[in-house]
C-alpha cells in the first residue's frame, strides 16, 4: 500500500478539463519493502498518481522518470545522497508535491489525446534504468542495486488499483527513463488482455553506440561499467545477448530491432545531452567546449562540425535500426539543441511554434495521431542540418496564447 504524504492537489479541475496545470502528491510504496524493491539507500520507491476521470476513465499512462545512470560506486553513493537515489531526498526537494505538465497534464486544450486519464509518474531512484536486481546488499557502502525490482512492484501495485482492466495503456519515459521504456515495453504489453491497446513512447531516449563516430569507446565504457556495477548482464534480452556483447545490448540501436509492442521515438538529431556528455569522456572535455554547449552562440565551426557528424550518425544508425525493426515505428525526429519533451507544454503541445514541428504538427499530436492510429507518424527534419536553438521564447503567458490560438485555428 502507498504512505500518502501530503493531500492530492488538482488546480481548478472544471467541467471541460482545461487547468492551468495540476500537482499530484508524491507516495512511498510501503509494500515494496518486503520485495526488497528499494531505492540505492534502501528506503521504498515513490511515485506520483493522478486518478483518470470522464470518458477515459479506463485509460493509463505510466511514465519512467530518467535522470542518468550511476556507473561505479562512488557515483551511485553520490546518487543515494540525491533525489535520484533516494525517496526522502526526493521529499525534502519537492515538499511532497510534483507537477504534471505537457502530455502529462489534466489539460483538455494543451493535452487532448490523453488529459483525463490515470497519469502514474515513477520516480527513478535506483541508476540503472529500472533494470538491476542484485541480491546482496553492498556491505561498505549500503548500497542496494534493485531496480528491476521496483518498476515489477510499482506495475504490481498498479495493476493492484485498477490498470489491468485498461482499453488503453501507454507506458513512456524521457532519458534514462525512455531508454528504460525501450527495455519494458514488451513486458508491459504482457500485463494486459490481447483487447488492449498497448503501446509506448521513447522521448530522448535513443542513445546512440556510434562505432565510427567519435566518443564511441568513451560510451561503450561508460555503459560497460554501467552494467557491471548494477550486475545487468543476465538482466538484458537474450535475443540480443545471442548476438552481442552485453554492453552493446545497452544500446537502443541494438534492442529497438526485436521490440514486438508499437513504438514511437520522440528525439532530436541534436540531442544536447548526448552532444555534451558523450562525445568526449570528462578528462577530455575544454574549456572551449563546454561554453559551447551550454551556448550555441559561443561555438566555432570545429564544434559545430562535431555536431553535424553527430546528426549524420544519429540519423543514420536511427534510420538503419527501424528498417530492421520486427515491426513498424512511429518516429519525430526534430533539430532543435534539446533533450526532452513530454513533461514540458513548450517542448510537446506548443512545439510547432517554438521550432520543432513537422508536417504541421506538434509532438502531442503526433504521438497522439500515432496512438490512436489515426495517421502513422514518422517525419524526420532533413532539410536543417545546423542544431537550432529554440529554447528562447515569449514569456509563458504569451507562449500559452499563442499556442491556444494555434490549436484553435
Amino acid at each position: 500500500m502507498a504512505t500518502l504524504l501530503l493531500p492530492l492537489t488538482i488546480l481548478s479541475l472544471v467541467a471541460a478539463g482545461i487547468v492551468a496545470g495540476h500537482n499530484v502528491t508524491i507516495s512511498l510504496l510501503d509494500s515494496a519493502i518486503a520485495k526488497g524493491a528499494v531505492c540505492l539507500d534502501g528506503i521504498p520507491p515513490a511515485y506520483a498518481y493522478s486518478p483518470g476521470f470522464g470518458d477515459r476513465y479506463d485509460n493509463w499512462h505510466v511514465f519512467l522518470e530518467g535522470g542518468g545512470w550511476c556507473q561505479n560506486v562512488d557515483a551511485c553513493l553520490d546518487r543515494a545522497r540525491s533525489s535520484n537515489g533516494s525517496s526522502a531526498k526526493l521529499m525534502s526537494t519537492q515538499n511532497g508535491i510534483v507537477s504534471f505538465g505537457g502530455m502529462l497534464d489534466a489539460n483538455s486544450t494543451f493535452n487532448p489525446d490523453f488529459y483525463n486519464w490515470h497519469v502514474v509518474k515513477i520516480f527513478y531512484c535506483d541508476g540503472s534504468s529500472f533494470m538491476s536486481d542484485v541480491e546482496d546488499v553492498d556491505p561498505k557502502y549500503n548500497l542496494t542495486y534493485r531496480g528491476a525490482r521496483i518498476y515489477d512492484a510499482m506495475m504490481d501495485e498498479l495493476l493492484r488499483i485498477g490498470m489491468g482492466n485498461a482499453k488503453n495503456a501507454l507506458l513512456s519515459g524521457t532519458s534514462a527513463g525512455g531508454l528504460a521504456t525501450t527495455l519494458h515495453c514488451d513486458k508491459f504489453q504482457s500485463l494486459f488482455h490481447n483487447t488492449t491497446r498497448v503501446k509506448c513512447v521513447s522521448d530522448s531516449g535513443f542513445f546512440v553506440h556510434g562505432e565510427h563516430f567519435m566518443g564511441a569507446d568513451w560510451r561503450e565504457a561508460f555503459f560497460f561499467s554501467v552494467i557491471s556495477t548494477h550486475g545487468l548482464a543476465n538482466m538484458l534480452p537474450t535475443s540480443r545477448t545471442s548476438k552481442f556483447s552485453s554492453t552493446l545490448c545497452l544500446f537502443p540501436e541494438n534492442l529497438v530491432p526485436d521490440i514486438q509492442t508499437p513504438l514511437f521515438l520522440i528525439e532530436s538529431a541534436f540531442d544536447s545531452y548526448q552532444i555534451s556528455q558523450n562525445v568526449f569522456s570528462p578528462s577530455d572535455t575544454s574549456p572551449r567546449w563546454i561554453s559551447c554547449i551550454r551556448n550555441l552562440m559561443f561555438c566555432n565551426w570545429t564544434d559545430i562540425k562535431i555536431m553535424k557528424d553527430f546528426r549524420y550518425t544519429f540519423i543514420n544508425t536511427l534510420k538503419s535500426t527501424i528498417e530492421n525493426s520486427s515491426s513498424r515505428r512511429g518516429y519525430f525526429v526534430h533539430s532543435c539543441y534539446q533533450h526532452g519533451h513530454m513533461e514540458y507544454k513548450r517542448d510537446s503541445t506548443c512545439s510547432s511554434l517554438v521550432g520543432n514541428g513537422l508536417a504541421n504538427k506538434t509532438i502531442a499530436q503526433a504521438v497522439g495521431d500515432w496512438f490512436f492510429d489515426r495517421s502513422e507518424f514518422q517525419e524526420m527534419d532533413m532539410p536543417n542540418d545546423l542544431p537550432r536553438n529554440c529554447t528562447s521564447f515569449d514569456d509563458q503567458p504569451t507562449l500559452e496564447k499563442k499556442c491556444r490560438d494555434y490549436i484553435h485555428h
